[in-house]
């Protein structure tokens, strides 16, 4: 992704307000910041969303969106932060995804030239389950009735968000999802709040395998970092740092990253739900809180999770509330610059039937401003 060439771009949206007049962001003062938000509120749409909806709350994005995104474009003391990691044969493994197997070819050329190129393949896996990563709407639905592991899973009742049905949204085992795939996904070009949960619940360390972030929490940590001022604002991408990512290793020799982790709480995913938030990232391997032993039944999910839901904030993110997903987030930098609020772009590929995909964030925000 060349920032350099998006910067003009968000620039130049960034400058419409509703009367269709231009408007130019004050680089400087916090509350030329402030100002920003006040007049974005009136132009970012609410729920409910038309029928047949694919994007969820992606219909936030727009002026309103992009005008506070142009408050950080616009500062001099921004600087640009990366929050993927580095995708490679080594790094650790999703354990719900095919591992990925990248091979590299020998450099090549065509007869009667001088040229010489270089490329790759991917040989095995799913990109888009692995690494820095993005969840389509259609990667989760709710069934009927409860699987318990015997016979035939009934996929025939599974309910999709927006009310699709598996006949709407994967009509035989082989389709591609036909409705709610991550092509739909627009750009994410929009305001992001970063909360520091390694911080304010770790006292500095990564927080514990199934250990929650909940509404109290979420709260408690806009106020301590200086943000009650906003809070949490529709269209918002928020970003949590549990510190999980401290056990990113490439290569990846102690594989603990994928089998356990922290995680948010079923009480705040509705709460974000609330909020119209229109995308949520954690530098965790799950969105959902796991405990040691809980991908192998030797440890429930956590308390307040629904029945037959043990995956709930997928649940209610993906199924229900149409909140987009990063898992693999690299938020370690961002938080040690304390940069609670940013511009963030988001573009996942635009792979048609994708239930996911690789994913390259990027934000851009002052250290220690908000």
């Amino acid at each position: 992704m060349n920032i350099r060439r998006l910067f003009p771009i968000a620039l130049a949206v960034s400058g419409i307000a509703a009367t269709g007049v231009l408007w130019a962001a004050s680089p400087a003062s916090a509350q030329s910041n402030r100002d920003v938000v006040a007049k974005s509120k009136s132009l970012v749409p609410s729920p409910p969303w038309a029928k047949g909806d694919q994007v969820g709350m992606a219909n936030t994005l727009g002026p309103g969106t992009w005008m506070r995104c142009a408050a950080h474009l616009t500062n001099p003391k921004s600087k640009t932060y990366e929050v993927s990691h580095v995708r490679s044969n080594t790094m650790p493994g999703s354990p719900f995804g095919v591992p990925l197997k990248y091979e590299f070819r020998p450099t090549a050329s065509v007869p009667y030239s001088k040229h010489a190129f270089n490329g790759e393949q991917v040989t095995s896996g799913e990109p888009g389950a692995q690494g820095t990563q993005m969840d389509a709407l259609g990667h989760f639905a709710f069934l009927g009735e409860m699987w318990k592991g015997k016979g035939a899973i009934p996929v025939d009742t599974a309910s999709y968000y927006g009310g699709f049905k598996q006949s709407d949204v994967k009509p035989t085992p082989a389709s591609p999802l036909m409705k709610l795939g991550i092509e739909n996904v627009p750009p994410i070009i929009t305001s992001a709040v970063l909360l520091d949960a390694k911080t304010h619940l770790g006292g500095g360390q990564a927080m514990k395998p199934g250990q929650m972030v909940t509404t109290k929490d979420i709260e408690a940590m806009i106020k301590a970092q200086g943000l009650g001022w906003r809070g949490l604002l529709p269209g918002d991408v928020l970003y949590i740092y549990t510190g999980w990512s401290d056990n990113w290793q490439d290569p990846d020799v102690k594989k603990v990253y994928y089998t356990k982790g922290p995680g948010l709480s079923y009480d705040a995913a509705q709460y974000l739900r609330k909020k119209n938030v229109v995308l949520l990232a954690l530098d965790n391997p799950f969105t959902d809180p796991v405990f040691e032993g809980q991908l192998v039944g030797k440890h429930g999910p956590p308390k307040g999770t629904p029945p037959a839901l043990p995956f709930a904030i997928h649940h209610e993110n993906l199924a229900v509330s149409g909140i987009h997903q990063i898992q693999n987030a690299n938020l370690a930098a961002m938080a040690r610059d304390k940069v609670w609020t940013s511009c963030t772009i988001i573009l996942p590929l635009r792979s048609k039937g994708g239930s996911g995909s690789p994913v390259r964030p990027v934000a851009i925000g002052a250290p220690g401003q908000s």
